[in-house]
């Protein structure tokens, strides 16, 4: 039988932290509900007092006295809890994001590959507002209807009549047992309205980056319709706790009046036979009025409370996930590679149910050389690199840097010595300079140039009005394919690592293009490792190893001669591109 994991706890150290805050801020809170209760004491003193004719002036005026004294107090103490629990919980909100973007920071490729953009964009938004209303105004709003509740029951015991309170006390026990029931129901429900919330904002999200294929397929009519389904259970989880909302709320009104109409009636009853002062009765009306505000305010918290449980524990979800990929525990005394790396009879799947992308593949690569990869779509190149930058983990075999085994660096300095071009060229949304800079924060305006020179970009930038501080929108939408791959090779080149990985990084460039680029990198990049996957045969043409994957498989390898020479599969790729170039040329 296995353990069940431990979930983390991210909340309860925040609260335990932060709990002298928060008992100065219920301190004020207390007085402030204590001040509150001599309000209506002293109403009822004035009412007896001019009814038996027995207060002068100068007793009304010491009266509204004290009911300004209380009145100053409230003021100050409301400020004062206000600061302490508001603000507090505004705290707990902000390192709570903290640690949630961290968390998914330490994350693996496959994670996100298994989740989506709007789950995780839904608990920085709905999920931890929904925590800091549970920490910050749920709380005061249940202590402050429970203090409230006990103190005008007490003094409506010492004051008015037990008997009278304890009929008051019929709709209250009414109200805590359905709150009970009211509490589990709402829960389970806002965890499913966020689930829907979570699926509108993700399909959202996928519709505007693929607008572009969204419009040349002609598809807005079949994108809308499916909006509007998802649209429509949005909806409908919605509704589901409007509906749970609806029902509980006017019951706790019908609850009120319910208590006002034994108050009148009761109340009225013995004032009527002389057993209650006017005085008297006014003031247990006075505190009836001061129990509606806690009953209704005790359905806000349960339901606000109910919905930072749910929100807490898709929370919790995220931060139970253990990365895959972690520093190891004693690590080897490396800082920086000179290059050489080797595969050692290395395989891989992505799952255990998956077909292995790579099989038994053995490489040994010199500092400065460069080892070109070909293959066929689904060969396993881009998995290659993967496992090179350690975004997984190999299943058999190993990988060594210098002779350090790869689960023995650091993930920092690993990452750090190598400068990685994905497929797909992801820019950020700030200007062309920022993009470039973004793995050398500290680089000069004119390493940023020649980075960019070498990547064939910079005179492209030129043309721009802004040049260099031109603004590349939502994953560089304002540049061409080309101009986007060569920003992401300008940044690589910047970080001017000891290992250079190009996974097929020039497919968007023509073929002159390219070979400028591929000139610029032997200066730019002498003495250093490059690793380069292609599609093309021109771009390999110069490397000091080829490797050719077929189905993960090693199917050759060597210098181009010598794969020429063979006769194989590469040697029949390089005749068909050839051969397609020569027509291209006649055409």
């Amino acid at each position: 039988m296995t353990q069940k994991k431990k979930k983390k706890a991210i909340l309860t150290p925040l609260m335990l932290h932060y709990s002298p805050v928060y008992v100065i801020g219920l301190a004020a809170l207390f007085m402030v509900d204590y001040v509150q209760l001599y309000i209506p004491q002293y109403m009822g003193d004035v009412t007896d007092g001019l009814a038996s004719h027995s207060l002068d002036a100068v007793g009304i005026w010491d009266l509204c006295f004290k009911i300004i004294i209380c009145g100053v107090l409230h003021l100050l103490g409301r400020f004062v809890w206000r600061y302490c629990i508001f603000g507090t919980a505004r705290k707990v909100e902000r390192i709570m994001r903290n640690q949630l973007f961290e968390q998914l920071e330490t994350l693996t490729q496959r994670y996100y590959h298994e989740h989506k953009t709007g789950d995780l964009m839904s608990y920085f938004t709905n999920d931890l507002e929904a925590v800091r209303m549970a920490v910050g105004p749920s709380i005061v709003t249940a202590f402050d209807a429970t203090v409230m509740t006990i103190l005008v029951l007490y003094r409506m015991i010492t004051h008015v009549s037990l008997t009278l309170t304890l009929y008051t006390l019929i709709p209250m026990s009414i109200l805590a047992v359905g709150g009970y029931f009211y509490g589990t129901v709402i829960e389970g429900r806002y965890r499913k309205m966020q689930q829907a919330f979570a699926d509108l904002q993700d399909y959202v999200q996928e519709s505007v980056s693929g607008e572009r294929v969204v419009k040349a397929f002609v598809q807005e009519e079949k994108q809308f319709k499916a909006f509007r389904d998802v649209n429509e259970k949005k909806r409908q989880a919605s509704l589901n706790v409007v509906r749970i909302n609806a029902l509980f709320i006017p019951s706790l009104r019908l609850l009120v009046g319910i208590t006002y109409v034994i108050a009148i009636v009761v109340g009225g009853y013995y004032t009527m036979i002389g057993e209650m002062t006017l005085g008297r009765f006014v003031m247990f009306t006075s505190y009836i009025s001061s129990l509606v505000w806690p009953m209704l305010a005790l359905g806000d918290a349960i339901t606000s409370i109910s919905q930072g449980i749910a929100g807490m524990n898709r929370i919790h979800e995220v931060m139970d996930e253990e990365s895959e990929i972690r520093d190891p525990e004693d690590p080897d005394d490396v800082e920086s590679f000179s290059g050489q790396f080797s595969f050692d009879h290395v395989s891989f799947s992505y799952g255990e149910n998956l077909p292995d992308k790579l099989i038994n593949i053995s490489v040994d690569v010199k500092p400065g050389e460069t080892l070109a990869i070909m293959g066929r779509t689904g060969a396993g190149k881009s998995t290659f690199v993967n496992l090179l930058c350690r975004l997984y983990d190999v299943d058999h075999g190993s990988i060594r840097f210098d002779g350090h085994d790869i689960k023995k660096i650091p993930l920092s300095v690993l990452r750090e010595n190598i400068a990685y071009v994905p497929q797909d060229n992801f820019l950020f949304s700030q200007t062309l300079s920022g993009n470039i800079s973004f793995g050398r924060l500290d680089a000069s305006k004119e390493e940023i140039i020649r980075a960019a020179k070498a990547a064939d970009i910079h005179e492209n930038i030129m043309e721009f009005p802004d040049q260099y501080d031109t603004m590349v929108g939502e994953r560089g939408v304002t540049l061409s394919g080309g101009q986007k791959q060569r920003s992401s090779i300008a940044r690589a080149l910047l970080k001017d690592s000891p290992i250079l990985i190009l996974d097929d990084s020039l497919s968007a460039v023509d073929t002159d293009t390219e070979e400028r680029i591929l000139e610029n990198l032997k200066e730019y990049r002498a003495g250093k490792t490059n690793i380069i996957i292609a599609h093309r045969v021109s771009t390999v043409q110069n490397a000091d190893h080829i490797l050719v994957l077929d189905e993960g498989r090693e199917a050759e390898y060597g210098t181009w001669d010598e794969l020429m020479a063979k006769g194989g599969i590469f040697a029949s790729m390089a005749r068909k591109q050839q051969l397609e170039r020569q027509l291209q040329l006649v055409d």
